[in-house]
């Protein structure tokens, strides 16, 4: 049977109750005050319309459950003296968690113009949804935060990620009911089996169930009690029940509620950590049910309001043109008595702030929550450890992610004490070739072990579940507290967190726009099993599209990677993970690859972004004729086997190679960090001659990244165009036209002067890929010429 939390389940006094209540009703009238008013802000003359916004934007629905929150998370923290960050996953909060923040103080002190006072309050009501202001959610601008309010969906699995290696952490997430209908959200209940209760902080989920969304009922809030419990305890979690709509009842409630949650959680904590109590358990959850809208208008206009859909926003939707709304809304604020809660200053009162928390403990000024101040740089390696030797370019070949394992195991190691490095994938660090970090690391795993496994550890740092959405999260929540990272995923499967980079990208924009935000660990993505080696996968494990999605996003924030071989993918990785405030995405592959560049070598043409190998072009000094440009490493291996095949058939012929790894290069310098001056490019491209750029992905990328250079009229660019299907490697570049033969072809299509004169080499190039179709459906494998390749100019 569900287990309820009893009125005299905690020995809150009359005054500890009297001290809960006045901050919420304080809380309440700040949320509404936000919504509504823009002048008049403690109601000391009657409202009139010009006290009222012009354009009523918010949500009311969420912020009376939201409020009660973090009211009693107040208490809980101040009588146990704990360290607590708040995830608040319901959309559009924003008015409670502000509220929240004011009354305590943290606002003021992160926003001195919004002094805890009248003309503070004043600020902070005209401020909210308001040209130049603060958005309706919970944003990077909200002291306390870690999470966007609008994102549904991710609340609980940024919860996790906040108490990973995080002992001492206590995290509350507040997760709406319809958030709880997502996807990722019912995957995030998984989330308990990784959660270490040795060196792991405590999650304590916090289902507000107020019945509805926008429009429609919420499924959860549906469900008998019976099936909403069975679900939850089959999840892992111990339910406790809080429902109501008396406020004095639901407080008493809440308080044991959250007294039993705390002292099962401390005892488990203890118990693992004392005594080694290896069984996994039931965690504590809290089920709150509140009416949408509680405390607000019971009806509008004869319909009913409070409790339903129609409180989700706006409940007094005319207010400036109706008097019968202007009146009603008066009457709701006065309701919560404002001048018991206020001094005639517009200072909370004592009783209002009996029950908060001071310092760093205050929700909205913890830390963790402004995770780069907690930050610590990566004790990482020295390249020369891990350096491939290269005597000739592409005479050898190396795994460049399996040489990566073993850079990123010695991280791992190094942080084995201090625990502030993780690696997360969905189910596929092995199948990446990082095996060496899982040797390191061991793979996080708090259920059941069978004798057959390998590697589950319950410590480990290596996290691996079969969501790319829950990865994501993790990662998230994990570098928003001040701890580093690396996300490894197929190349084409990482779409599926698509919007949550989106959102995590806005985040860090806004985030370096706050001067009180301390700079985070970048998110860092390793791309691999990508589109040009999923030979024996096919066609639906091909696409390099994420990179497109990325490059539109802000380019403060975003950074592209393609080395070519194991040196530069080393020495790039090195980079990403110093960086803060980016997110970085590094697409390499896991299959053996020619090595092009010594370690030296990789760490300045890394850092170049772009550059001319004169050792594979034959320019001799002069000015090219044409330029074989590549970006990835199967495009590197295609261009210069065409150089090869250039020198070889067209010896008169004058070869720039130029080699991307960094494809923010590209840009005009205006528009990106990284990008290229007009002066730079044309230097390394040439103004005016041919340029066959063989590109990882989409050709039509690179033709946007530089459409406005005076080249690009002669930029012609090859590269995927959605054929695919299981075949053989070579394959796969000449079904898209990005192989060797093609790329001589383009060579002699588009310098002037040739198409003529060197017809018969174009016409050996045509054969030798006619013979490669023939070849391969009679031997299943591809030519020796091409299997056999190496650089041997």
């Amino acid at each position: 049977m569900p287990t309820a939390a009893h009125p005299d389940a905690t020995a809150l006094t009359d005054e500890e109750l009297r001290s809960l209540d006045a901050h919420w009703r304080a809380a309440n009238y700040l949320a509404a005050g936000q919504i509504y008013l823009m002048a008049n802000p403690l109601l000391t003359e009657a409202l009139r319309p010009e006290h009222i916004k012009p354009r009523l934007l918010g949500h009311w629905g969420t912020s009376p459950g939201l409020n009660l929150v973090y009211t009693h998370l107040n208490r809980v923290i101040k009588a146990r003296g704990l360290d607590a960050l708040c995830v608040w996953g319901p959309g559009h909060g924003g008015p409670a968690v502000l509220a929240g923040s004011w009354l305590e103080g943290s606002y003021s002190a992160t926003y001195p113009d919004v002094t805890r006072d009248a003309a503070g309050m004043a600020r902070l009501f005209r401020q909210f949804s308001f040209p130049g202001g603060v958005p309706s959610h919970v944003a990077p601008e909200t002291p306390g935060s870690i999470h966007e309010g609008g994102e549904l969906g991710y609340s609980l699995a940024h919860a996790y990620g906040a108490a990973f290696d995080n002992p001492a952490l206590l995290v509350t997430c507040v997760i709406g009911d319809g958030e709880a209908e997502t996807g990722p959200l019912a995957a995030s209940w998984h989330s308990n089996k990784f959660l270490d209760p040795v060196h792991d902080g405590a999650v304590l989920p916090i289902l507000h169930l107020n019945g509805y969304k926008i429009a429609n009922p919420a499924v959860l809030s549906r469900l008998p009690e019976p099936e909403l419990d069975a679900l939850l305890r089959g999840y892992g979690h111990d339910p406790l029940y809080v429902t109501g709509d008396d406020p004095d009842t639901v407080h008493r409630a809440l308080a044991a509620a959250f007294d039993e949650a705390l002292d099962t959680i401390a005892l488990v904590q203890r118990s693992a950590r004392e005594d080694g109590a290896p069984e996994r358990v039931r965690r504590p959850l809290i089920v709150l049910r509140t009416p949408k809208g509680w405390t607000g208008p019971a009806e509008v206009d004869g319909v009913p309001v409070e409790g339903t859909w129609r409180a989700h926003q706006v409940p007094l939707a005319t207010v400036r043109e109706n008097p019968d709304h202007l009146r009603q809304l008066e009457q709701w604020l006065r309701s919560y008595r404002p001048d018991e809660l206020f001094d005639a200053d517009g200072r909370p009162v004592a009783e209002v702030l009996a029950c908060v928390p001071e310092g760093s403990r205050r929700l909205g000024a913890s830390p963790h929550a402004n995770g780069g101040l907690l930050t610590r740089a990566l004790p990482l390696p020295s390249l020369d450890d891990f350096a491939v030797p290269v005597d000739k370019p592409g005479t050898t070949l190396h795994e460049p992610t399996r040489v990566l394992g073993d850079f990123l195991a010695r991280v791992m190691d190094d942080t084995r004490v201090r625990r502030d490095f993780r690696l997360v994938g969905p189910d596929e660090t092995a199948s990446n070739r990082l095996q060496a970090v899982i040797d390191s690391g061991g793979k996080a795993w708090q259920a059941g072990v069978l004798p057959v496994d390998e590697h589950l550890d319950r410590h480990g740092r290596v996290m691996e579940i079969l969501s790319e959405h829950l990865c994501q999260g993790w990662l998230e929540g994990y570098l928003l507290t001040g701890r580093h990272g690396l996300f490894s995923c197929y190349e084409a499967f990482v779409h599926i967190v698509d919007s949550m980079v989106n959102q995590h990208i806005k985040w860090l924009k806004t985030a370096r726009e706050l001067p009180w935000r301390a700079p985070v660990p970048s998110l860092n993505y390793l791309l691999t099993s990508h589109v040009w080696r999923q030979d024996h996968n096919g066609f639906s494990h091909q696409d390099p599209g994420f990179v497109d999605h990325v490059l539109n996003k802000s380019p403060a924030v975003v950074r592209v990677y393609l080395p070519p071989d194991a040196n530069t993918l080393v020495s790039v990785t090195d980079h990403v993970l110093r960086s803060r405030d980016y997110v970085n995405v590094v697409v390499a592959g896991k299959q053996p690859c020619f090595d092009w560049l010594t370690m030296d070598e990789a760490r300045v043409h890394c850092a170049r972004g772009a550059g001319i190998w004169d050792w594979a072009g034959t320019e001799n000094g002069g000015e090219p004729d044409v330029v074989l440009a590549c970006a990835g490493d199967v495009p590197t291996q295609e261009v210069l086997a065409a150089a090869q095949l250039v020198r070889r058939h067209l010896p008169g012929l004058a070869v720039r190679v130029v080699n991307v790894v960094d494809m923010t290069r590209l840009m005009p310098h205006e528009e990106h960090p990284h990008g290229m001056t007009d002066f730079e490019y044309d230097g390394l491209f040439t103004p005016d001659k041919p340029v066959i750029f063989a590109y990882h992905g989409y050709p039509w990328l690179v033709h946007r990244l530089a459409y406005r250079r005076a080249g690009h009229p002669h930029l012609h660019v090859r590269g995927y165009k959605e054929s695919g299907t299981t075949t053989t490697p070579f394959d796969m570049v000449v079904r898209n036209d990005l192989d060797r033969y093609r790329l001589v072809m383009d060579v002699i299509d588009h310098v002037p002067g040739l198409a003529v004169r060197a017809a018969p080499v174009r016409q050996v190039m045509a054969d030798a890929r006619a013979r490669h179709h023939a070849w391969i459906r009679e031997h299943g494998t591809d030519l020796p010429e091409v299997a056999e390749w190496s650089w041997n100019a």
